[in-house]
């Protein structure tokens, strides 16, 4: 494909590159195609509320994230709610895949997961053109697992998919655990051990105030330091440099240089100064920051009849507008408008 035929631009007008107000250039967009999933894990919803917003055709999605792409966008992953439930989900992996960025390069394309259909799903999404998978899971062991996921069988259904996606080459395959002090904190050294037995980068995630219903608390918080000390006393680590400034997780290998983990600390160590991305929900909004206040109707232009300049412009002059950062902690902070399940992992 010709790079102005993607872009909507003629050869003689350079697109804008796409960058806020401080600076920071964007270029990671992530991509809510339902805000349905099929668990109700206890961090993140209350279990009494399922879906709540609409979702667009897989057409009008194509559209919105080709115009991203035609400003700058160059690594694209899709999210939910639980992603795979979503029809067409191979034929919109298969086009994305035909995209390229302004510089030619294929889009780098990833999916984020709960893992409990992946087993059957990952070879034809590999087929189809997806880069690799990150799987949700915050326990190593069957009992714990389950009374998170509130699922019977789960376990054992998600370490199958991950099984199933190592082997059709969705790799690096990454395993996130989200850690709450006295729920599932008793996993940490086993996740270190799952990460060399299974050939997984574990990427332990700092619990965040965006959940249904749970009173989020500084105390609720497993902190990078504390998770690298808990693991240095068993498997001694060494910390790898970042691949990129706006690299959100802190690196480490074992000593033996055998296996990964990585620490995303948004609340003990923020990284909103390298920050690369912004989001759009199922129901087309775009959100500048994971803890915005406030949303903006993409999708609403496209449904009134806005061309593809009209809507990069609304892009661009959005993402000028991007926060300088979040304010978990501080005094007078504000949960964002949605929980995480409703805007996209």
């Amino acid at each position: 494909m010709a790079l102005a035929s993607l872009t909507g631009l003629t050869s003689a007008t350079p697109a804008p590159r796409l960058a806020d107000s401080h600076g920071r250039v964007i270029h990671d967009l992530r991509v809510s195609i339902t805000d349905r999933c099929n668990y109700k894990c206890v961090y993140c919803r209350t279990g009494e509320v399922g879906a709540q917003y609409p979702e667009l055709a897989i057409e009008e999605y194509l559209r919105l994230i080709r115009r991203f792409v035609a400003l700058g966008i160059t690594k694209v992953r899709l999210t939910g709610g639980e992603p795979l439930l979503r029809r067409g989900l191979i034929e919109l992996v298969s086009e994305l895949k035909s995209l390229h960025t302004l510089t030619g390069e294929p889009l780098d394309l990833a999916l984020t997961t709960n893992g409990h259909l992946l087993e059957d799903l990952a070879a034809p999404l590999k087929a189809a053109g997806l880069d690799r998978v990150t799987v949700s899971m915050d326990a190593v062991d069957a009992p714990t697992f389950e009374r998170i996921t509130r699922i019977p069988g789960s376990f054992q259904t998600v370490l199958r998919g991950v099984r199933a996606a190592r082997t059709a080459g969705l790799t690096p395959l990454k395993i996130n655990c989200v850690l709450l002090r006295g729920f599932n904190d008793d996993q940490v050294e086993g996740f270190a051990r799952f990460a060399r037995e299974e050939g997984v980068v574990v990427r332990f995630i700092e619990f965040m105030p965006i959940e249904e219903g749970r009173l989020w608390t500084p105390e609720i918080v497993v902190t990078l330091k504390e998770i690298v000390d808990r693991i240095g006393r068993v498997l001694p680590l060494v910390e790898l440099p970042p691949r990129e400034a706006s690299e959100t997780a802190r690196r480490y290998t074992f000593a033996d240089g055998v296996g990964e983990i990585g620490i995303i600390a948004p609340v003990s160590q923020a990284f909103c100064g390298a920050c690369s991305r912004v989001r759009l929900t199922s129901d087309g909004k775009i959100r500048t920051c994971l803890f915005s206040q406030v949303e903006h109707d993409l999708y609403g232009r496209l449904r009134a009849g806005a061309d593809d300049r009209e809507l990069e412009t609304y892009i661009l002059r959005t993402v000028e507008g991007k926060e300088a950062r979040h304010h978990i902690g501080e005094p007078g902070f504000l949960k964002p408008s949605r929980s995480m399940v409703h805007i996209g992992g």
